[in-house]
């Protein structure tokens, strides 16, 4: 099970036992709180083997659309967007571009750049598919 999931049982768990002096119920609470989490897991497990299964470049290439988009966006604000906005102010030109809220790629492509390690780790293994 993830992190987040380990540390919101983990933090319900404390909160239980504040209010619920009962151990059979403390226990019996813990589990079916880590069973709904479980179920969820199994749930979106089910829907990215559905997804990645799909003959529809649509539904199974969101994932790297996503990735391209955020790759774009950064090239852009980092690399051209200074290197436009210099050589066309040698020129004389000022350009007014819109404001680029980077702030918003960047979780997204850390986030995507972290599962991009899981995937190069189960590769490293030999568990990946071919």
């Amino acid at each position: 099970m993830n992190t987040i999931a380990t540390t919101l049982i983990g933090s319900v768990s404390s909160i239980l036992d504040k209010f619920v002096s009962d151990k059979d119920l403390n226990a019996k609470l813990n589990h079916e709180l880590f069973m709904a989490i479980h179920s969820i897991d199994v749930a979106q497990t089910k829907i990215n083997i559905e997804e990645a299964k799909s003959g529809s470049w649509f539904v199974n290439s969101w994932r790297p659309a996503t990735a391209w988009l955020c790759l774009l966006g950064l090239l852009w604000h980092t690399l051209l967007l200074p290197v436009v906005v210099t050589v066309t102010s040698a020129f004389g030109v000022v350009l007014e571009l819109p404001a680029f809220e980077i702030e918003i790629l960047i979780p997204l492509l850390m986030g995507m750049l972290g599962l991009g390690s899981l995937r190069s780790f189960e590769k490293s293994r030999g568990v990946a598919r071919k």
